[in-house]
């Protein structure tokens, strides 16, 4: 067993997920600690996996040098230590806490310290493969959970053929990003591929027999039968190795604007930081500081203000599945696309575009001389022009209507 520090690299990196992956790629002389077995993926495309629209390795991040499989036990602050479950130890200049985030377990009945069978979360391959496993055409399949993840995740089992629930328990579908019209619009068509969607529709637990869901139990007394049952009901950070070397940790482990912790040599990115009391919980967001904190590394000054990200997502249809290829996109698919703050506030101008012919939906939130969010729903054409307006943050001239905002399809 190793147990002398074998790594003396300037900046070690716990977790290869998108931002520690991100990361590697921007920074030199560089150790990425990760402890999935499988290369760095972008976690956006899972569901595309699930669908069977791309094989696992279609997923794969630029190659990174990355110790795969093993786990970090224990962060050494004072002498500036790793230590980890296979007896090495690798001493750090800066380290990079990258180490995202855990799904979200819900205290149902019949949910114990071990998942029974047919119980997924979802949110590593691992998960992704174990699900496209166990999914075939007509399988009753339960997704507890309406958001990003939720939502994704329905879609793709219903391209795999099966008889999809959605439950959530909120008003509407993806609360964090779309407004009460345009998760309508969200809902008919993940309607249209089947899914059948409840919302305001609480779980209570899990029936299960042999070891195996069978059924899932609603507040109300009804039953879903459940053969698959997809748990999507968020994410929290994961920070254990964080409160234990004793930083400051509240919902994520707190980061100034350089992105650094408590500890001037410690910095965190991604799902399991918090910038200004907000925790993000998306990829976009972690790019992006990743790419803040590569400039930080290198001496270069740079600050992170907060997001700037495009959430976007591509709901399709059925598709044909030609043989040895993955499904293509087909007709009636529907593009989603969410910005900023999208609730507007006491004083704020909104303004809104609907054709219910075509699915088509736009809105835009304008705070002062900013714009502060949008959501487009169907019609992407105008997606760019708002997004590098908000994007920029720079006062819009006042010749600029608000209707002229929706309407300008500067392309993207």
């Amino acid at each position: 067993m190793r147990t002398q520090a074998e790594n003396t690299a300037r900046v070690v990196v716990i977790g290869a997920g998108m931002a520690g992956a991100r990361l590697a790629a921007r920074v030199p002389e560089v150790t990425v600690i990760g402890e999935e077995a499988h290369a760095p993926y972008n976690r956006v495309l899972l569901a595309e996996v699930l669908a069977g629209r791309y094989p696992a390795d279609v997923i794969a991040l630029p190659p990174a040098e990355v110790r795969r499989g093993v786990r970090v036990v224990r962060i050494d602050r004072a002498d500036r230590l790793v230590h980890c479950d296979d007896g090495s130890v690798v001493h750090y200049g800066r380290l990079v806490l990258a180490t995202g985030s855990n799904p979200v377990l819900p205290p149902l009945r019949g949910l114990g310290d071990t998942m029974p069978d047919g119980v997924h979360a979802f949110r590593t391959l691992n998960d992704c493969l174990a699900l496209r496993s166990s999914v075939r055409p007509g399988v009753n399949a339960v997704v507890i959970g309406g958001g990003l993840l939720g939502v994704s995740a329905a879609r793709a089992l219903a391209e795999c053929g099966a008889q999809v629930v959605l439950a959530q328990q909120g008003e509407h579908l993806m609360e964090r990003q779309l407004d009460a019209e345009s998760a309508g619009l969200l809902r008919r068509h993940l309607e249209s591929l089947g899914v059948e969607v409840h919302t305001e529709c609480r779980v209570r637990g899990l029936r299960c027999a042999d070891g195996a869901v069978r059924a899932v139990e609603l507040a109300d007394g009804y039953e879903l039968a459940a053969e698959i049952t997809v748990l999507a009901c968020g994410v929290r950070p994961r920070t254990g190795l964080a409160r234990a070397a004793g930083l400051e940790v509240r919902k994520g482990v707190v980061v100034d604007d350089e992105l650094r912790t408590s500890d001037p040599y410690i910095h965190a990115v991604g799902d399991c930081a918090e910038h200004r009391s907000t925790v993000y919980g998306l990829a976009g967001p972690a790019l992006e500081q990743a790419d803040v904190l590569a400039d930080v590394l290198a001496g270069r000054p740079a600050r992170y203000d907060g997001t700037r990200a495009l959430t976007r997502l591509t709901l399709n249809g059925p598709a044909a599945t030609t043989a040895g290829l993955a499904p293509a996109p087909a007709a009636g698919s529907l593009d989603l696309a969410a910005f900023g703050d999208s609730r507007p506030l006491p004083g704020d101008d909104v303004v809104r575009l609907a054709d219910a012919t075509r699915g088509a939906y736009r809105t835009v939130v304008v705070r002062g001389d900013r714009l502060a969010g949008g959501v487009l729903l169907g019609d992407l054409a105008a997606v760019g022009t708002l997004a590098r307006t908000w994007q920029d943050d720079e006062p819009l001239p006042a010749e600029t209507s608000l209707l002229h905002l929706l309407t300008n399809d500067g392309g993207f």
